[in-house]
């Protein structure tokens, strides 16, 4: 799809607002936030919705290159301190991915969707600090055992951030178990030990609190399946991969032994009694059976 004219106004207008609001000086920078006037981030947002309208029919059409394309038109125009629109973005453009069967880019998004997402929760990884007595604490909360307990400075930055977005803590959670599920078919996909790893990860995340408050039915059905497929996967993958591994170590060790007309199988380890292992020496290992 070729940029239209409009395309490119709409680049350099956004490009000259967001260069007048870095150029600010900074303590006022800092105060902003660098965030728009209200009538331009109006505009702005508007830009990026009805992108995003004409991307989410590209996908329901299954045209999902075209919707990818046009969701990062969306982001282009989108404020970048609005974490809720932009983590709506991310998730969309994973689920595009996903479809392509593009599964390191999706995850990537979906990663992407949910670092915004984490600029939002004041709880999702963050631990929380009993307060201490006799020591006066600027912003308090309660958690769910009624203990008062400290906020500290990133968590009362993350729920300012939430009030601002004018978004609930169960919305952004909501929007924060597709962003997980999307990275956790990606990285299942992948089916490194790694990956595997982090989709049992992203999995056993959505059964836990908060976020199972709001998982609904189905998508914990999606879970519990994904967690019966991906932990016999991960435990292949690490064996085969520590079996790669190792001979590739081997390999490396018979390149330099060789040099001195040993190799490694010249060594050999048994295991003690105690637990320990115990190395000896081999001088006609390999060499038997030959004539």
């Amino acid at each position: 799809m070729t940029p239209t004219e409009d395309d490119h106004s709409d680049a350099e207008s956004f490009k000259s607002a967001q260069d007048e609001v870095n150029d600010l000086p900074g303590s006022a920078a800092a105060e902003s936030e660098k965030h728009f006037s209200p009538e331009d981030e109006a505009k702005f947002l508007n830009e990026s919705n009805t992108h995003k309208t004409t991307a989410n029919a590209f996908f329901s059409k299954a045209s999902y290159t075209d919707a990818i394309t046009t969701y990062d038109k969306a982001l282009a125009s989108c404020p970048t301190y609005l974490d809720y629109e932009i983590a709506v973005l991310r998730a969309n453009i994973a689920a595009c991915y996903l479809k392509l069967e593009e599964w390191k880019t999706a995850m990537d998004n979906a990663s992407l969707a949910i670092e915004s997402l984490d600029r939002l929760d004041s709880e999702v990884g963050l631990p929380s600090k009993p307060a201490k007595d006799g020591t006066p604490a600027v912003t308090e909360a309660a958690d769910d055992d009624n203990r008062v307990q400290e906020v500290d400075e990133e968590q009362a930055a993350r729920i300012e951030r939430l009030e601002k977005s004018g978004r609930g803590l169960a919305e952004v959670r909501r929007l924060r178990v597709k962003a997980l599920l999307r990275r956790a078919r990606a990285r299942a996909s992948l089916a490194k030990w790694a990956d595997l790893a982090g989709a049992e990860e992203d999995y056993t995340a959505l059964l836990a609190a908060p976020l199972a408050d709001v998982l609904g039915p189905m998508d914990r059905r999606t879970v519990e399946a994904g967690l019966r497929e991906v932990r016999p996967q991960l435990a292949q993958a690490k064996e085969a991969e520590m079996a790669e591994m190792m001979g590739k170590l081997k390999d490396m060790g018979n390149g330099v032994l060789g040099l001195f007309g040993l190799s490694t199988d010249n060594f050999k380890f048994e295991k003690g009694e105690g637990g320990g292992y115990s190395m000896q020496f081999d001088q006609n290992a390999g060499k038997r059976g030959s004539s």
